[in-house]
């Protein structure tokens, strides 16, 4: 593949998109339109999964071509609101893990029924020039964050409702190599599912291939967990982005890297959720080896993904994860390298043909 082969503005307009765990909607919408001709059948489950199926060339005597599911999360974390007060600020429940030092000052959108409402988030307290030295190192919790509407209270109660979803405010754009938006986790790899199934359009696929795009992953695992149930797959391929610790940063050594931008897609070993089924590792890692495609075995001490969901589905799937190396997660600034990107598409073209 080559540089213009990879559609990177198809990836900042998912990125751009609201979505939080529950209300993916506006993604799942884009995700439809995007598979148009691309696969044998489509169809949305009862949770809000898209299911995408295309089937295998016809096997040889003897042979069975294997259920594979990979899945992408089209969910970012998120807030819902959870209370409008007399005077017109909301309190919001999170959805997801946030690092509540990234989320002083920052634009947000509520997304309300009447339409979309720009407001300020910040966590309740003293400005700097009057806060005490003791006051100023405190790192404030979820809770104590409000949201500014502008609004008086009777306004704010009559336009907004509990359960309305809320979304940090950041346009994607590119950074010399990188590709840097609010939701790289996990849209880069929804991104990276749909150029596999359009390069992959036309060729003779060596496995029948159910390609999940998966709701509330960033709040348990759910969608994943119902839509393996559902496919049944022989083998399971996790989707998402991982940590990129290549970067000054204060008492990280190159051991808690965990992977670097621009070696190559990840191939996840260890995860809190998963132990990666150790043959497929292999497989996938010789493959990359085999093809010239770059890729780098990956050990993540702490977070899960829907390979996880999908290895213990009914009676247990064989599963290892893709992870793309990402700088900055969970905040608004995420960032992905394009070839690391094309490694991933290139090495699920390899395997699935």
């Amino acid at each position: 593949m080559t540089e213009t082969d990879l559609r990177l503005d198809v990836l900042m307009r998912l990125s751009d998109l609201p979505g939080v765990p529950g209300q993916e909607d506006a993604v799942r919408d884009f995700v439809l339109k995007e598979l148009d001709g691309l696969c044998d059948s489509v169809r949305v489950d009862a949770l809000g999964n898209v299911i995408a199926y295309r089937k295998a060339a016809k096997a040889k005597k003897g042979q069975k071509p294997e259920r594979v599911m990979i899945s992408a999360h089209m969910d970012e974390i998120g807030f819902l609101v959870r209370h409008v007060d007399e005077k017109g600020y909301l309190r919001v429940q999170q959805l997801g893990g946030f690092d509540t030092r990234n989320l002083f000052a920052r634009n947000v959108t509520v997304h309300a029924r009447g339409g979309a409402l720009p407001g300020i988030m910040q966590p309740g307290g003293k400005p700097v020039h009057i806060a005490s030295a003791e006051e100023r190192k405190k790192i404030p919790e979820v809770s104590e964050f409000f949201i500014d509407l502008g609004l008086d209270g009777e306004e704010a109660r009559r336009l907004v409702r509990v359960g309305d979803m809320v979304t940090l405010d950041q346009a994607a754009r590119q950074v010399g190599g990188l590709v840097c938006g609010k939701a790289m986790d996990d849209r880069a790899c929804v991104f990276m599912a749909l150029e596999t199934l359009r390069v992959l359009k036309g060729q003779k696929l060596k496995h029948d291939l159910y390609a999940v795009f998966s709701v509330q992953e960033e709040v348990g695992l759910r969608g994943a967990v119902t839509a393996a149930y559902g496919v049944e797959p022989t083998i399971g391929i996790g989707l998402d982005v991982t940590l990129a610790v290549d970067l000054p940063a204060l008492g990280a050594g190159p051991h808690e890297a965990v992977t670097r931008l621009g070696d190559g897609i990840g191939i996840k070993v260890f995860d809190s959720s998963m132990i990666s089924t150790r043959w497929l590792v292999d497989e996938f890692h010789d493959l990359a080896e085999k093809k010239g495609i770059k890729a780098q075995l990956e050990v993540l001490p702490m977070g899960g993904t829907d390979g996880g969901a999908i290895q213990r589905s009914r009676a247990g799937v064989p599963s290892l994860t893709l992870s793309i190396p990402t700088r900055y997660i969970h905040t608004v600034v995420e960032s992905v390298n394009a070839d690391d990107v094309r490694a991933g598409v290139d090495l699920l073209v390899a395997y699935l043909t």
